[in-house]
C-alpha cells in the first residue's frame, strides 16, 4: 500500500481526529473534483447515496461527476454527530441550482466506516431537497477560517 492509500487521521477516532476527519471530507467535496474526493475511498468502496448504489472509485467517479454537472454552484456543510471506533456519523446540508435555475438546500445523514488505514470503505447517505429562493441561500463556497469548528443549523 502506497502513502496515497492512507488517510489519516486512522481509527479508532477521538473527538478530535473525528472533526478533522469531518473537516477534510468537507473540504475535498467542495472542490467539485471527483477524482481528489474519491482518493479518500477504499478502492472497493460502497455506497448508498438515496436510492442509487455505488462500488469502488471508478463508480464513485462517474457519480460525483453527474452529480456536480446537475448541481451548479455546490456548497457544502458537515457537522459531526457522533464517532465510535471506526465509524463516524454526519448531519450535512449543501445548496446549489440546478440547470433552470431553482436554488436547493439538501438535508442529510450519512454513516461513515473506515479501514485500519483512514479510508473510508462504506458510505451511507439519505438525503432530503428542499426547493428555496436564492434570497434564503447561507453557503458561498467553501468554510471561510472564521467558520471552521461551527455546527450547522437545524433547518
Amino acid at each position: 500500500m502506497g502513502a496515497d492509500e492512507e488517510r489519516p487521521p486512522l481509527p479508532p477516532f477521538d473527538l478530535q481526529s473525528a472533526l478533522q476527519k469531518v473537516q477534510a471530507a468537507e473540504d475535498a467535496w467542495n472542490t467539485c473534483d471527483p477524482e481528489r474526493v474519491s482518493k479518500a475511498y477504499t478502492r472497493d468502496s460502497v455506497w448508498r447515496n438515496r436510492n442509487v448504489f455505488v462500488t469502488g472509485r471508478d463508480e464513485i467517479v462517474a457519480f460525483l461527476t453527474a452529480k456536480w454537472q446537475r448541481e451548479r454552484d455546490y456548497a457544502l456543510r458537515k457537522s459531526l454527530w457522533d464517532f465510535h471506533g471506526n465509524r463516524i456519523a454526519v448531519r450535512f446540508q449543501y445548496e446549489c441550482r440546478d440547470s433552470a435555475g431553482q436554488w436547493w438546500r439538501s438535508y442529510g445523514n450519512e454513516l461513515w466506516e473506515f479501514d485500519d488505514h483512514g479510508l473510508m470503505r462504506r458510505r451511507e447517505a439519505s438525503i432530503n431537497d428542499l426547493a428555496i429562493d436564492e434570497s434564503e441561500r447561507r453557503y458561498f463556497g467553501p468554510r471561510t477560517d472564521a467558520e471552521r469548528g461551527q455546527d450547522i443549523p437545524l433547518q
